[in-house]
């Protein structure tokens, strides 16, 4: 894929390195840590006074003049996971979860996250800031804290690059009651207080993925977004979202570590394409994938381009350029508000169907990902034994080694959640190898990983104990284990929600008052995102917004999580299929088909609160990841022979 081996700088310490290989994997050198002087949960904090200061400067100056401004975690395309270049949130306020918006005000400034993230807020925030928990009771939204506690006559500053389209009109009305204004500045100030420090913007290799693995060529997912336009007589559709724009297109890139995504918009009319991205990461292969039918401008001419599209194409309420639900203000702005309509993006609902080609690809990438998890959970348990000390961090290294050994690795999925003990309760948890624990026998490890392949994405949680557990640690890995079981084995009408089957997941932690502040299931991309929408299940409103179609990938991963104490999830890639029942009262029903295939620690189950269909589920899956996995470890003896025995029935109960 690339003509020579090099070695990319990819901001602050991170690097790639790319091997001319058609399956090249990008491999990252230590230290793992994210932005600079952030580090990891538990690291230690920076001092944000001057940044801060320098920010609210700017904030009164006469061409700002605003009292609040916010900065939320997206970038331009409302990404999750960022180039460093784009964690503005993270560099203003030392917090680097992926999920949060900083308000900042003259006098004070506040941080809103969900519960995922309370434990590593509180030990990454300083003292300058206020940790807003949202979900807890009387703690609002960062939205209604603008509406309803600054006070009246607020001016309030924005990026509108950075804020939807969607959730500026909505914030606009609501702070009409107290005659609060939201002002889109023209420079973004925490650009200019990060100044040169900033790390510049990735521009690395675009490449195509080949129909074998998409199962559909661009052409073709071109033209039935097209149909998708023509029912609401669209003049055009703006792709904004960089996973939107990779599926569409069958191209993969690495401009944003552990996501093979590009930066990069595109324009699709009912017939023209246009893909705007830095011609210096296109090469002659990518230009004869795409062909004559797609125009290739540069990345810097999206806006102005978008600003003519109104003298250049006939636009109007009745032939809009439809936005996706996500697409920024400045976008909107740029087409002109009377000429677009913003629907939930026909892209990302497409995507979201896997097709017979890329369904199977999760199968077989899974299977793989299945013996490098058997590799590394033997070899750590075989070295704990041995009482050779390891550290998180070391032990992440090796998982991400076996899964560099298999056929089409790409790459990571995200930072592998390496934690032992308390740390297995900060929910997105990443180990500094500067510092990090000790993984000890007498604590309960938690490993969430995935990979990347060719052919799919895998994201999995297991959950272990190398010496003896407690009769608490076991209980509730054990009300964990029924609510994955019980998403696993359910069956529900077409038209159901994420949103309506997520307390499945819960039931049997609530019957001990246990829960999780994490939703149980997101969608997951084939070589894209490991985090996918709009699908899911969780208890956000929002997933009720779209029901599980067949084709749909999600994640099983309740969980629980004693704070300071342990963390318990457990988490499984499942396809939406249909399901067979015995009478079909209205118009079919769904179930899941598993992909993940790694061991559940039988040693941490108590058996005495498990129904006799859960333990028969548990012998299935094991049956089934033991026949799948285990020849591929045929040259490797002490994996085998772990996965034979963690893979073993219960006794007394048949399948």
């Amino acid at each position: 894929m690339w003509s020579r081996c090099r070695v990319a700088p990819a901001g602050g310490h991170r690097y790639r390195v790319f091997f001319p290989s058609t399956f090249t994997p990008i491999i990252r050198i230590k230290p793992r840590a994210s932005l600079s002087t952030m580090g990891a949960p538990g690291a230690q904090t920076v001092d944000t006074s001057k940044r801060l200061a320098n920010l609210r400067e700017l904030m009164k100056k006469p061409e700002n003049n605003v009292k609040a401004f916010v900065v939320p975690s997206e970038d331009q395309h409302s990404s999750e996971y960022l180039a460093q270049c784009d964690e503005r949130r993270a560099f203003i306020s030392g917090f680097n979860g992926s999920a949060g918006c900083a308000v900042v005000t003259l006098k004070d400034a506040f941080l809103f996250t969900d519960g995922r993230y309370f434990l590593q807020a509180e030990q990454q925030l300083d003292r300058n800031w206020k940790l807003m928990k949202q979900g807890l009771l009387d703690v609002p939204s960062w939205q209604d804290f603008l509406s309803k506690h600054l006070e009246q006559g607020t001016r309030i500053g924005v990026d509108s690059s950075l804020i939807s389209a969607v959730d500026a009109e909505s914030l606009k009305k609501s702070l009409e009651p107290r005659k609060s204004e939201l002002v889109a500045l023209e420079k973004n100030p925490v650009d200019v207080v990060w100044g040169t420090e900033r790390p510049e913007r990735p521009k690395n290799q675009v490449f195509s993925l080949d129909v074998k693995f998409a199962g559909e060529s661009a052409q073709t997912k071109l033209d039935r977004l097209r149909e998708e336009m023509a029912k609401k007589n669209a003049a055009a559709m703006v792709v904004t979202m960089l996973d939107e724009v990779a599926w569409l297109f069958n191209l993969r890139g690495s401009d944003i570590d552990f996501n093979p995504v590009f930066f990069a918009y595109a324009l699709v009319t009912p017939d023209s394409a246009v893909l705007f991205v830095d011609e210096g990461q296109i090469d002659d292969e990518v230009r004869t994938s795409l062909g004559s039918a797609v125009e290739i401008r540069s990345y810097e001419s999206f806006l102005p381009y978008l600003r003519e599209l109104p003298s250049t194409t006939k636009l109007s309420k009745d032939t809009p350029v439809l936005l996706g639900d996500k697409t920024s203000l400045a976008v909107a702005e740029a087409v002109g508000s009377s000429n677009v309509v913003i629907v939930p993006s026909p892209v990302a609902a497409m995507k979201a169907i896997k097709n017979a080609t890329e369904i199977e690809g999760f199968r077989q990438s899974h299977i793989r990902d299945g013996a490098a998890l058997a590799r590394y959970f033997a070899w750590l348990e075989e070295q704990l034994e041995n009482g050779v000390e390891l550290n998180e961090s070391q032990g992440a290294d090796k998982l991400e080694q076996y899964r560099s050994e298999l056929a089409l690795f790409r790459g990571l999925s995200f930072p592998t959640i390496s934690s032992t003990g308390p740390n297995a309760a900060i929910i997105h948890y990443s180990p500094d190898p500067a510092d990090c624990a000790t993984i000890t026998k007498d604590q309960i490890y938690l490993c969430d990983s995935g990979g990347q392949y060719s052919d799919g994405t895998t994201d999995v949680t297991r959950t272990w104990h190398f010496g003896t557990p407690t009769a608490e640690e076991k209980r509730a890995f054990t009300r964990v284990l029924q609510g994955h079981i019980s998403i696993d084995s359910a069956v529900f009408p077409t038209g159901t929600s994420g949103y309506i089957i997520d307390s499945f997941a819960r039931r049997a932690l609530w019957q001990d008052g246990l829960d999780y502040r994490h939703g149980t299931g997101h969608g997951v991309g084939h070589f894209l995102n490991v985090h996918e929408g709009p699908h899911g299940i969780g208890t956000r409103i929002a997933y009720n917004s779209t029901s599980l179609k067949a084709g749909m990938t999600v994640s099983n991963e309740p969980g629980y999580y004693a704070d300071g104490r342990f963390g318990i999830r457990i988490e499984n890639v499942v396809i939406v299929r249909e399901a067979e029942t015995r009478n079909n009262f209205g118009n079919g029903y769904l179930g899941f088909e598993h992909v993940t295939l790694c061991p559940i620690q039988k040693k941490l189950i108590d058996f005495s609160i498990l129904s006799v269909e859960e333990r028969n589920w548990l012998n299935a899956y094991h049956a089934e990841t033991l026949e799948k996995v285990s020849p591929l470890l045929s040259n490797d003896p002490r994996a085998l022979a772990w996965l034979e025995r963690e893979c073993s029935p219960t006794s007394g109960f048949c399948v």
